[in-house]
């Protein structure tokens, strides 16, 4: 018999409240790349207050308001720079909080709502994506953010996750991969049963579709939410190589096949939508994990990252955005490059985490 969880993760394309983010602060990580970072994650936030291109003063369509955390006085004072210079600079709030990083989808809580409707959170515990990068105080975001959405939260400490490996439909279907959940850097000697009991009682768990790898050089040991997204119930979207040279290849056939043999937790066959994959991106001359799965799904806009200054050409991010605004996820699909961030090892669904209305 299958137990139903009284908690659930909303769907990321229902109405927020708020999405919270990550604003890069730490120069001694980030060093040239810090600058151009924050001109991303800059140009992310106006996509998300202002979704409309053709509207820049944000007077006909408003997006979803902002809470943005930032370390030190710099980060701060730049921050706020940039909250000034929005049309609309009353929709950000700029908190200072102990942010080792800015990968909030992965060190802050996952939101989620009780059976009555009430919103709460959980969160796992977070070992800096299997020991690779263990930040002060990455251990405590989960707590500073869900205090100031004002969401009981809940830990699982004997668990070793992270947001950015678990997608869902908010109707009880999780995507995941073996690579990251059940790596012995994580969670050794759990079995799959017993991680689903895990994501059951965290997020609502009810069927758990398992994909195997994840992209080449992903530190995060294979994060979902740069293979696979829903776009909406039973609908997901992956990648299709891009080119002979794709490192991804393999992968990403292997990803796609799978989604299309799954069923969901109402027992529907999903419908599997391709995009293209950025194809090969380089950094100093290796290759590294761009997604143009890392998009954010906002209240008003789609925001996908591309990767240009990386792949040499940008034609398959417009035609990958091309596919995403047929979809009509939302009325405005936005791209904006990323390859700044990349250095950091991610996008801008790695820095986000939505509050659900």
């Amino acid at each position: 018999m299958t137990v139903v969880s009284g908690r659930r993760q909303p769907a990321e394309w229902t109405p927020h409240r708020r999405v919270w983010i990550g604003w890069p602060s730490a120069a001694d990580l980030w060093e040239n790349d810090l600058v151009p970072a924050q001109r991303e994650v800059a140009a992310l936030v106006r996509a998300i207050l202002i979704p409309d291109p053709d509207d820049p003063n944000g007077s006909t369509i408003a997006g979803e308001p902002v809470g943005l955390l930032a370390s030190g006085h710099a980060a701060l004072e730049a921050a706020e720079a940039m909250r000034r210079r929005l049309p609309t600079p009353e929709q950000v709030a700029i908190h200072e909080a102990p942010i080792g990083d800015i990968w909030l989808r992965d060190t802050g809580p996952i939101f989620v709502k009780d059976t009555s409707g009430a919103l709460t959170a959980s969160a796992f515990r977070f070992n800096g994506w299997g020991g690779k990068y263990l930040l002060p105080e990455d251990d405590r975001i989960s707590d500073v953010v869900s205090g100031l959405a004002g969401a009981r939260l809940r830990r699982f400490p004997e668990f070793v996750g992270e947001g950015g490996a678990v997608e869902s439909d908010g109707e009880g279907t999780v995507i995941t991969t073996r690579q990251c959940l059940l790596n012995s850097n994580r969670n050794p000697g759990l079995s799959e049963k017993e991680i689903e009991g895990v994501l059951r009682a965290a997020i609502g768990a009810e069927k758990v579709i398992w994909l195997d790898e994840g992209l080449l050089g992903d530190h995060t040991d294979g994060h979902v939410d740069n293979l696979a997204r829903f776009v909406a119930p039973g609908r997901v979207v992956c990648m299709r190589p891009s080119g002979s040279d794709d490192p991804n290849a393999e992968v990403l056939k292997t990803v796609h096949d799978a989604l299309s043999r799954a069923r969901d937790a109402a027992g529907r066959r999903l419908e599997v939508v391709e995009i293209p994959s950025p194809g090969l991106a380089l950094l100093d001359g290796e290759p590294v994990p761009a997604s143009h799965m890392n998009f954010y799904i906002a209240n008003a806009s789609i925001v996908m990252p591309t990767y240009a200054a990386l792949t040499g050409d940008d034609l398959a991010g417009e035609e990958a955005l091309s596919i995403l605004d047929d979809l009509k996820i939302r009325p405005f699909t936005v791209g904006i490059d990323s390859s700044h961030l990349l250095t950091g090892g991610g996008s801008f669904h790695c820095i986000t985490q939505q509050e659900p209305l």
